[in-house]
């Protein structure tokens, strides 16, 4: 639209009061209001004029009496309506985030102007001319948004029910209680009641006959394993490095030979099977003993994809301990197991601690400096008490 009188246009200047910034205090907005509308402009964010940016803007102010004329540096502001309130409504289609606007007070006649609107706007503008499809959709969404502040609040408060009755310390425990009972849903069974180490948790609950027989085959290779094999085999990085510092220390009788590299060769594939997040087909073909182990520790047993949950990685860690523990005599290096599969300190201790294990600190061994501390589990008799994983500790208070 053109304005009727633009010479009786009064404008106004307001800066910004931060003149220490560098950037802020320069900013300004123009602000201009006739009996109809109201225009604002303004020299910074997303709307400003390019063309300040470009060039230098003059204003010359000619004195009539003396003929000399004083110049003053310029901005150019765009102008544009400030349309708030029931003064706008929808003249034609909407765009998105855009709408062609006119004044009620103009009429149809008037010319539209492209105009951002706000979700408010919008809204009344559905509520006035909107069909009955968009008013049920809006009416639904103003539903939602009231149950969802009553839900909000009803939570709020009965959350600060349970914490004026309980307190926040017992909170916390039963938290760190049900995150120890989560862990132990995916453990081995626990024979608290055993009179030695390795009938806590018996081996056949570790490694079924069944998978045991199967790795006879696989595991042959590393029961015959030369001292270049092993070199070989550390160079190439075909196992874990707990599997191969074990490889340089496997029994001379045969049978117990052959026992140890089933197991390792077991413990060397959970290690694999914990840095996947699927386990595909193409990693576990059938007729190998790798093959009904993936379903043991994913969440969509027996299909072409089988996932590894964060809970499945934590039975997977859980059963790498305990096949450790049963072949280094019940005593194992657990930093050794956490960089092998990757996994935080804090996470495998809570782990060991689920298992019962007692932990302990040596320092130097396979894998870190002399002077870095590695955890040792231990699993002896009589079983510790289960306690708060390490995450839930109580902060220390930094004066």
């Amino acid at each position: 639209g053109r304005l009727r009188s633009p010479e009786s246009l009064r404008f106004t200047v307001y800066r910004s009061r931060d003149t220490a910034h560098p950037r802020k205090r320069h900013r300004r907005i123009l602000v201009s209001e006739t009996e109809r509308l109201c225009y604002v402009g303004h020299n910074f964010g997303s709307g400003v004029m390019r063309c300040n940016s470009l060039c230098r803007y003059f204003v010359g102010v000619l004195d009539k009496d003396s003929g000399q004329m004083e110049v003053y540096n310029a901005e150019m502001f765009n102008m544009q309506p400030l349309l708030s309130g029931g003064r706008c409504w929808v003249l034609a289609q909407s765009m998105p985030g855009l709408m062609w606007l006119w004044n009620e007070r103009w009429g149809l006649g008037a010319q539209g102007a492209l105009m951002c609107v706000s979700p408010a706007q919008v809204d009344l503008c559905i509520e006035a001319f909107g069909t009955s499809k968009q008013k049920r959709a809006l009416s639904s969404r103003h539903m939602n948004a009231v149950g969802n502040d009553i839900v909000s609040t009803a939570v709020t408060k009965a959350a600060a029910n349970i914490i004026d009755s309980k307190g926040v310390t017992a909170l916390m425990q039963d938290v760190a209680q049900d995150d120890v009972q989560t862990i132990s849903a995916f453990l081995p069974p626990c024979h608290e009641d055993a009179d030695r180490p390795e009938h806590v948790y018996k081996f056949e609950d570790i490694l079924s006959p069944t998978e045991y027989e199967a790795l006879r085959v696989p595991a042959a290779a590393l029961a015959s394993a030369t001292a270049e094999d092993i070199a070989k085999k550390a160079e190439e990085r075909s196992h874990c490095s707990f599997v191969l510092e074990e490889l340089k220390f496997l029994p001379a009788d045969e049978k117990s030979r052959d026992h140890k590299a089933r197991c390792l060769w077991f413990l060397d594939t959970l290690i694999k099977f914990s840095h996947l997040k699927v386990i595909k087909k193409k990693h576990t073909p059938s007729g190998t003993p790798i093959h009904s182990t993936s379903h043991k520790f994913s969440l969509l047993p027996h299909s072409v994809q089988n996932l590894v949950s964060a809970s499945m990685k934590a039975k997977i860690t859980a059963y790498v301990i305990l096949l450790a523990l049963h072949i280094n005599n019940f005593q194992t290096d657990l930093t050794v197991l956490q960089n092998d599969m990757k996994l935080q300190e804090s996470r495998i201790l809570d782990i060991a601690k689920a298992l019962r294990l007692k932990i302990s600190k040596a320092k130097g061994g396979l894998g870190l400096e002399n002077d870095q501390n590695h955890k040792l589990g231990t699993l002896s008799l009589p079983l510790p008490m289960q306690k708060a994983p390490a995450g839930q500790r109580k902060r220390k208070k930094i004066n």
